[in-house]
């Protein structure tokens, strides 16, 4: 049985974090794995959650199953945070998933047992948006959302996108800090994005995996609210994953949005039965420690405040890749007007090799860089490097 499967083609970014551990180069430059890292290259955890872990080892009763719908608790916890005060004026219920990347599985799941057959995604996107939807059974539709030569949004393309989906189609939307471009919509585009699906009876699938890392945790749900504001129904694919740290531990939500509570009743049910035979329960642990951080005033400002530090920071290198201006064919300037963790250069295939092997720059072979990867130590070798293999 097993002699009839064919190799699957491997993930590049695996590849390249192995290239990368075999690098004897002191000097070198990760900038491919999509995690923050602080100014010494670092993935800390945060002291909110090592705070909330210690409780959990003091007090925690049992680890006995919660259900296929997880901590309630964390995900009820999550919703003023992200939503403030439009939480109190709409019928909203969710539940918890593995990560964001459950969460966008279940929805898609959940959308075609709806009746969603389409979904549209602007390209480039993160990888596995695509693999996702097309192992749920649904048809992938592409357009341009960005023109990587200028790093500005393809608007034109996205308007003609809406204008030939067909009533019921599902659209991809990055809530904020647009992976992998870093290009969001303004809040007029926004207004007109959910204008033309609500006339077009489009349905709107946000995820929203860098909540609080572009412009801070209420600008960061502006796109949101107005998308609540413009459409009767939402779902929201919701990560804790990079704003509380918890990469390895898997934390995230699934919420739809509805105009009748009845409605929202069978939505649920039949999240929690998908859910059920996907994974049959979320892991605990990392949902435990962020409801803990949730039911403490203390704890909350702690996680926000380190959460808001790392967004100054990934601000900060952006400002100093911008005041670099240009090098070689690459112009930074436009990193300033993006938000989140990563961007894309235009550079080409052979341009990205020559940095990796000549400079010990290492970026994925689209052009995208974690921003975090750079600091103030290395900053000026990056944009050297850019120069001589793009000038």
């Amino acid at each position: 049985m097993l002699d009839n499967l064919q190799p699957s083609p491997p993930d590049a970014l695996l590849a390249l974090i192995k290239l990368y551990a075999a690098d004897s180069r002191t000097d070198k430059i990760d900038l491919g794995v999509g995690v923050y890292r602080d100014n010494d290259g670092n993935t800390p955890v945060f002291a909110a959650i090592k705070e909330a872990e210690q409780r959990l080892v003091d007090h925690q009763p049992s680890k006995s199953y919660l259900g296929p719908e997880g901590d309630m608790a964390m995900v009820n916890g999550l919703l003023p945070h992200i939503l403030g005060d439009v939480n109190n004026t709409i019928k909203i219920d969710g539940l918890q998933t593995p990560g964001g990347t459950g969460a966008v599985r279940l929805a898609a799941d959940t959308l075609y047992a709806a009746g969603a057959r389409r979904i549209w995604l602007g390209t480039p996107s993160w990888p596995n948006h695509a693999p996702i939807f097309k192992a749920a059974q649904m048809e992938v539709l592409t357009y341009s959302h960005m023109d990587v030569a200028t790093q500005s949004l393809d608007w034109d393309a996205l308007l003609a996108a809406l204008d030939s989906a067909q009533a019921g189609d599902v659209v991809l939307l990055h809530g904020c800090c647009h992976n992998p471009t870093g290009v969001d919509y303004s809040a007029e585009q926004w207004a007109h994005i959910c204008a033309v699906m609500a006339q077009k009876q489009l349905f709107p699938l946000v995820d929203f995996a860098y909540h609080g890392l572009g412009q801070g945790f209420d600008a960061d749900s502006a796109g949101l609210k107005t998308v609540l504001a413009h459409l009767p129904e939402v779902m929201i694919a919701y990560s804790c994953d990079k704003n509380f740290g918890m990469y390895r531990d898997r934390v995230g939500a699934l919420y739809a949005v509805v105009q009748d509570e009845n409605v929202l009743t069978d939505v649920k049910s039949n999240m929690a039965s998908l859910a059920r035979a996907n994974w049959s329960m979320p892991p605990d642990h990392g949902g435990a420690a962020v409801r803990i951080i949730l039911e403490d005033a203390a704890l909350t400002g702690m996680w926000r405040d380190e959460a808001e530090a790392m967004r100054l920071r990934m601000r900060k290198v952006r400002d100093m890749l911008a005041a670099a201006g240009q090098a070689g064919s690459a112009d930074f300037r436009p990193l300033a007007t993006q938000n989140g963790m990563f961007s894309m250069l235009p550079l080409n295939k052979d341009q990205i090799l020559a940095l990796r092997n000549d400079h010990g720059v290492y970026m994925a072979g689209s052009g995208r860089i974690n921003v975090a990867g750079l600091s103030e130590s290395n900053i000026g070798k990056f944009v050297e490097a850019v120069g001589v293999v793009s000038g």
